[in-house]
């Protein structure tokens, strides 16, 4: 079912055995990636056959760790719809700008991608108890799939998210545990009870198969733009982790001879509350410094500091990209303009890419002709509060 060959370290190259649970690289304590046998899977696979496949992440099985079908959990994630805008880009006067909505996915947000693949994972190797740090959206995915899975979820977050979260999680017979701070303090608080406990961390690129499920983002785009790429793609990012697993995704449809060699200058929004990949892009730095008092109303952009920092910065310069802070305030109007122009109700992280958007354009980063994708990651339901008023 798999061409899964073993991990590597991204950053030091070591390799690791694939068939057994691993966290970070045990040299340098950084993230383990998952490597295919692509030249075989060149010769054996046909981009036409996923016609026939189920419109789910699942289609692309063979280039997806989990190797037996028994341990696939689905609850219909993926193969979200890429929008072409129209009443959007009419109101903005541009003409190539897609919405990939992720808030289609599963407990509302692109987080069951990578869900669905890490617990799938764990659960075919073995694991029994599973943890998870969390500023929302990837305890709920979490808790969902485990749930399918019957396997036990601790979620840690902190303890000012927005009370849907928290419901959210233990609707799904999850064990919530909320912590004063920021998600690093979570972190932390989980850490100590999987050492004390024997659960198996799912942080963000702690493990190496929630990248696995986020790069089928990639994947999905080449396929929806007949097998082409688009000039710009514009992710918010927290941890990072779709943006990563695109740009690997990428490298993997070319080596199957599936999609050329050009690639989407990636750009990273944050906010400028919370903004250590921005600020480290724009100072030349191969990582970032943690981010001091972090604070914004997008949940999942206040993350100070990401284990994956270097590979962000990686594809951003690779890509020839940038990163980009926006105010919250920025955020909740370009929110409101693409629900009253497309009917999308967005998260605050999904209105940052289109005040990213406008902010590129308007500088002359963005020209007119050019080809725009923007990631809305989450549905605003869990962020009702933020209109309440």
């Amino acid at each position: 079912m798999s061409f899964l060959t073993h991990l590597e370290c991204a950053l030091c190259g070591r390799s690791f055995d694939s068939e057994r649970l691993w966290n970070l690289c045990t040299k340098c304590d950084r993230p383990l990636v998952a490597r295919y046998d692509l030249d075989t899977a060149r010769r054996e696979l046909a981009r036409d056959g996923l016609r026939e496949r189920p419109a789910n992440l699942w289609r692309y099985r063979e280039l997806l760790p989990v190797r037996d079908p028994r341990f696939s959990l689905t609850l219909g994630e993926g193969f979200t719809p890429l929008i072409q805008t129209a009443r959007l880009a009419a109101e903005l006067d541009y003409k190539n700008l897609y919405i990939k909505d992720e808030g289609n996915n599963p407990t509302g947000s692109f987080k069951a991608r990578g869900m669905a693949l890490a617990v799938s994972r764990a659960h075919e190797l073995g694991a029994t108890s599973l943890s998870v740090p969390s500023a929302g959206n990837a305890a709920c995915a979490m808790s969902a799939y485990a749930a399918l899975a019957g396997i036990e979820a601790h979620v840690y977050m902190p303890k000012d998210v927005p009370q849907p979260f928290i419901a959210e999680c233990r609707a799904l017979g999850a064990e919530v545990t909320l912590v004063e701070g920021v998600i690093t303090d979570c972190g932390k608080a989980a850490a100590a009870d999987n050492e004390k406990y024997g659960r198996f961390d799912l942080s963000t690129l702690k493990e190496p198969y929630r990248l696995e499920g986020k790069k089928t983002m990639g994947y999905e785009v080449a396929e929806q733009m007949n097998w082409s790429l688009p000039d710009v793609m514009i992710y918010p990012t927290g941890g990072g982790t779709g943006l990563v697993g695109m740009w690997k995704a990428f490298d993997e449809f070319e080596r199957l001879g599936w999609v050329s060699s050009k690639r989407p200058r990636m750009v990273t929004v944050q906010s400028d509350g919370c903004a250590p990949m921005v600020k480290a892009f724009h100072d030349g730095s191969e990582f970032a410094e943690p981010w001091k008092d972090a604070a914004t109303i997008a949940d999942g952009l206040r993350v100070p500091s990401a284990v994956g920092d270097f590979l962000i910065l990686r594809a951003l310069r690779e890509s020839n990209g940038t990163a980009i802070a926006v105010s919250d305030q920025s955020m909740i109007e370009a929110a409101n303009l693409m629900g009253r122009t497309q009917g999308i109700f967005p998260a605050p992280e999904s209105g940052a890419t289109l005040a990213a958007f406008i902010r590129l354009r308007d500088d002359g980063w963005i020209k007119d002709e050019e080809s725009v994708v923007l990631f809305s990651t989450g549905s605003g339901a869990k962020y009702a509060h933020l209109w309440a008023s």
